[in-house]
């Protein structure tokens, strides 16, 4: 491997991704390899946006979102524009998080009551029999 370019074998290891997902964010141009025929060379900056990929998608962007933020990167004002932009969405997807969590405790909850209840009803009926 040459310190500048991943083949895409190398880039599958390395993020533990597979091949069809470079490929995927090839084609909805979110990453730029260099083309070599059918080989694909990847940039140390290919490694970095597909970085802010894996990481956007863990977090819950959307695709869309994480090309905007990328495209914010070239940006005249030292990515303070792509920082605050990313920020934004983070702050909104966060309270996204916390109103899903809050959700699942509730039915959480609810489902521990119904177990409960279950439990209740199956040991009256083996009462019953006995």
């Amino acid at each position: 491997m040459q310190d500048d370019f991943m083949t895409i074998r190398e880039m599958c290891d390395t993020f533990d991704v597979t091949a069809r997902t470079l490929r995927f964010y090839e084609a909805k141009e979110l990453l730029f390899p260099h083309r070599d025929g059918q080989k694909r060379n990847f940039t140390k900056r290919d490694r970095a946006r597909l970085k802010l990929i894996l990481r956007g998608k863990r977090f819950g962007f959307s695709l869309e979102e994480i090309r905007q933020l990328l495209d914010l990167y070239d940006c005249e004002d030292k990515q303070h524009t792509q920082i605050q932009r990313t920020y934004d969405i983070a702050k909104e997807r966060m309270q996204d998080m916390i109103n899903q969590r809050d959700e699942l405790n509730e039915a959480i909850e609810d489902l521990k009551a119904q177990l409960a209840w279950g439990e209740q009803q199956i040991a009256q009926a083996m009462q019953k029999k006995g």
